[in-house]
């Protein structure tokens, strides 16, 4: 069953093309890596995919919804780790995914529950009645991914989710998203810049450059379209042509609490 789908997708801004007709799809219960430079375009096609933007041009539908129409419908099952930092540090671990629960308008035995489940998972619980400014960077990204989680989300869209993390806690992340994916069959869109990372994890990949999808599938189908790669770091050089860029800053500012009220409350 195909989850999230996209034809010929297009995003202009101020007369560049960020999405040049790209098309992919993913099926539920995949783990799909989206790896591209930077200023790429993978942070555009997450923001439409979440309804944050608007596409130009092209077709695109997301758990059997249309973002551009139905983006309520479509939040609400949908989980999203922002690259940013978006948790409250004034508030505990608890008061944090409380907070969450209540903005989604979970019941209320549902939502504590959940809570504890998520702190107890992510191995926090012996910490939610610390304030999050407490806690070590390792931490705040465990907490932000069962923030994520909380509502039980049919897709789990995380933006460079381990970033800046040292290699033992990117590798117990990720641990405990296979777990979940297996457990529950969620289905995770993620982007990286680690590519060990992404050839151990993702079940597909879609490289993308200059807007434009230059290779999707399997790690062994990327690498056998090079004809010469034997790592998918390898194969990502050959088809983008270079190494990482710049950030390229283009969209709107990504405000994980707004996103949240939004999804929430239908605003």
């Amino acid at each position: 069953m195909i989850i999230i789908e996209a034809k010929q997708l297009v995003r202009n801004f101020n007369g560049l093309r960020a999405l040049d007709r790209i098309s992919f799809s993913i099926e539920k219960g995949e783990i799909f890596g989206f790896l591209g430079p930077n200023g790429a375009g993978k942070t555009t096609t997450i923001k439409i995919l979440t309804t944050l933007l608007k596409p130009s041009g092209g077709y695109v539908h997301v758990n059997g919804f249309d973002p551009t129409t139905q983006a309520m419908e479509i939040r609400k099952s949908l989980g999203v780790v922002f690259q940013e930092p978006s948790l409250d540090d004034d508030l505990t671990a608890y008061e944090n995914l409380d907070l969450h629960g209540l903005l989604y308008k979970m019941p209320t035995e549902l939502r504590r529950r959940r809570v504890a489940e998520m702190l107890m998972f992510f191995e926090l619980w012996q910490r939610r009645n610390d304030a999050v400014k407490y806690f070590s960077g390792g931490m705040k990204r465990r907490l932000e991914i069962a923030r994520g989680l909380l509502h039980h989300p049919a897709i789990l869209f995380m933006d460079e989710p381990t970033i800046g993390l040292d290699p033992q806690t990117r590798n117990h992340i990720w641990t405990y998203l296979k777990q979940l994916n297996k457990e529950e069959g969620i289905t995770i869109f993620f982007t990286t810049h680690y590519l060990e990372e992404a050839e151990k994890i993702a079940s597909r990949i879609a490289i993308i450059d200059h807007g434009r999808i230059v290779a999707q599938g399997t790690v062994a189908e990327i690498k056998k379209q090079t004809k010469r790669a034997e790592t998918l770091e390898e194969a990502f050089l050959i088809l983008t042509g270079h190494g990482m860029r710049e950030e390229a800053l283009l969209g709107v500012s990504r405000n994980h609490m707004n996103w949240e009220k939004q999804s929430g409350q239908g605003l």
